[in-house]
């Protein structure tokens, strides 16, 4: 055993140059062993498993990566050895392998036989918290009761501290020292501080709006126009990217289109474009409208900076944006977890006997039916609520249900998969179409009016030859058209997207729902059951009406589709300008769009009809 005393008597002997070299050594072993360490952690997982299952499943993968490993080092090491070293290495580099093919295996069967043994023995652990309902922390690698509310109130300090000016916020400060920004007219407009924080701004915004809106103003003339300036206003400082644009650069200079991009609100288009008003409890905010919120935020903010700039700015937000992509997800989750357990209250508490909360349901699944995409919406929501909710059942009565609902949520995703993997074939093929297509044109356009301007110089007259201005509008005109005709295939692409993400959404709340220990065991197996009928009356009446409707839904008109796009933008505008519109409102609009479309098709037809069968004038 070695003594610590008499090694620090025999360094007091070495010279300095011996202790430096010691010390190297000493270093260099160190490095080795980490590099080891991290190594040995790289191929074989120590971590805590949650019970027997786990165990086993983490002893088996520790086995078969050092099997694994053992066998590539076998191949590898001659390899280097050779390279560096010739035949002399190669023989080196065979032993090295030889060894690590054989401790390899050796150590992946003694860490996994360790890991199967750790699992055994926390089964019992895992047998009580599952009977207590409580949940496995995959970081932590510990159980724990999970509070719904407690994960809102989470979420609500993360939004403080990161976008509503808390503590951590841009504009946090309660300083009365003013911030120097480049135009303070909006700050005015709202009457707040270059400090205020986000819910400073929103309150002032509705306090100022009652003032000049144009119902409260009948006698005044430019109401209408100050309560639009004021929604601009309001606009820009309530987004973190246009806030700061803004503190920096002042109102943009295109003022239309800046003032466009900052004013659409992509929750009410993507809701009236998928017709998802009345779902939207069940669903939240749509991944979609979320990924074109984000970009349309920073093509607002960006619009003026160069290539470089652009580019170094975007790379700094990647990771924000992902971290506000997820807190935001989360935040989706939670509140559709909440409408969820309010819904079910009146069944689990017994105010509600179930047959008359099934009535209920019923009702709103018609009102959701007559809807723009009512029936696709039902079955989607209708069959992930319905499977999570016998999944849960399942392993609380019999592990069989748990794993039949389990396979069954399998086979469905793999389904959706196979479609988002067409869909995106599909939309590719389309979108190399289009390109082909207008490039054919572009070259086409560009012969003839070669062969136009060589004629007007021969002949000393005739038409002057097109500008570049006007090449380039037809040729986007074109390009429009050409797209256009593509639009099916982009929402049916739209569609498989939006399911994977609805089903997703819906799995992890219902899983707080059903994992809140806020409620007895008894109580969140009611909760289960009431999903369970959503679920079945969603998917009833969603099967009903489609039968009727053979799928109208997805298979739209290239002019339904451009109709409903339309109004999506005017919907969209008018809520930003204080206007309010209602779903109603909206599908007649759409309505009345598609049909001023169909006649003006009409109307090209019959022209063109009545040119071709006019007689030509005699020469």
């Amino acid at each position: 055993m070695n003594n610590p005393n008499k090694n620090a008597m025999d360094a007091s002997k070495l010279s300095d140059d011996q202790l430096a070299v010691k010390a190297s050594e000493e270093l260099a072993l160190e490095g080795e062993m980490e590099e080891a360490n991290e190594v040995f952690n790289s191929l074989f997982s120590t971590r805590r498993p949650k019970d027997a299952s786990a165990g086993l499943s983490s002893g088996a993968k520790s086995i078969s990566k050092g099997i694994l490993a053992g066998a590539v080092s076998l191949v590898a090491q001659p390899i280097a050895g050779a390279q560096a070293e010739g035949t002399l290495g190669f023989f080196k580099g065979l032993a090295t392998g030889v060894a690590s093919a054989v401790a390899l295996p050796l150590t992946g069967v003694a860490v996994g036989a360790y890991q199967v043994a750790r699992g055994m023995g926390n089964q019992g652990e895992a047998n009580k918290a599952g009977k207590e309902g409580m949940q496995w922390d995959d970081e932590k690698r510990s159980w724990y009761y999970y509070f719904l509310d407690k994960e809102a109130e989470e979420i609500l300090e993360w939004e403080n501290a990161n976008k509503l000016g808390g503590a951590g916020g841009k504009h946090g400060s309660s300083s009365s020292l003013e911030r120097e920004v480049k135009d303070r007219e909006f700050y005015d407009l709202l009457n707040v501080s270059t400090n205020a924080t986000q819910g400073q701004i929103k309150k002032a915004y509705y306090k100022e709006a009652r003032k000049v809106h144009p119902d409260k103003c009948p006698g005044d003339p430019d109401a209408a126009t100050k309560f639009q300036t004021l929604g601009q206003a309001y606009q820009i400082l309530s987004d973190e990217t246009t806030r700061e644009n803004y503190d920096k650069n002042g109102k943009p200079q295109n003022g239309n289109q800046d003032e466009m991009v900052s004013a659409i609100d992509t929750t009410v288009f993507f809701n009236v474009m998928f017709g998802s008003t009345l779902v939207e409890p069940y669903v939240g905010e749509l991944w979609i409208a979320s990924i074109a919120d984000l970009m349309m935020k920073d093509m607002g903010a960006n619009a003026n900076k160069d290539e470089a700039e652009l580019a170094e700015t975007l790379a700094g937000k990647a990771q924000k944006n992902t971290e506000e992509s997820k807190m935001k997800q989360k935040k989706r989750e939670i509140q559709i977890a909440k409408y969820l357990r309010e819904k079910v209250q009146t069944f689990v508490d017994g105010t509600l006997p179930l047959d008359d909360f099934a009535a209920g349901v019923q009702i709103e699944a018609c009102k959701i039916a007559d809807g723009s995409f009512g029936t696709t919406f039902l079955n989607t929501i209708g069959f992930q609520l319905e499977v999570e909710a016998e999944e849960y059942i399942g392993f609380q009565k019999s592990h069989f249900d748990g794993y039949k609902a389990q396979a069954k949520k399998s086979a469905s995703n793999t389904s959706t998969n196979f479609k988002i993997t067409g869909s995106i074939i599909k939309a590719a093929n389309a979108g190399r179409k289009v390109y082909k297509e207008v490039e054919e044109a572009q070259q086409v356009q560009a012969g003839t009016d070669g062969k136009n301007i060589a004629a007007s110089g021969a002949a000393g007259s005739g038409s002057a030859a097109k500008t570049k201005e006007e090449m380039e509008t037809e040729q986007a005109m074109l390009a429009a058209k050409k797209l256009e005709e593509q639009l099916p295939t982009i929402l049916e692409l739209a569609w498989a997207i939006n399911t994977r993400d609805i089903r997703t959404t819906l799995k992890h709340a219902c899983q707080k729902v059903f994992a809140d220990a806020s409620a007895t065991l008894d109580q969140r197996l009611q909760r289960a059951q009431a999903v369970k009928v959503i679920g079945s009356e969603f998917m009833a009446i969603g099967k009903l009406v489609g039968a009727t409707k053979k799928d109208e839904d997805i298979a739209m008109s290239m002019e339904d589709i451009k109709a409903r796009a339309e109004v999506a933008v005017m919907t969209t505008m008018a809520k930003a300008q204080g206007q309010e519109v209602s779903e109603d409102d909206t599908e007649e609009l759409i309505r009345q769009h598609a049909k001023m479309a169909a006649d003006r098709d009409a109307a090209g037809q019959n022209f063109a009809g009545a040119g071709a069968s006019a007689p030509k004038e005699s020469l």
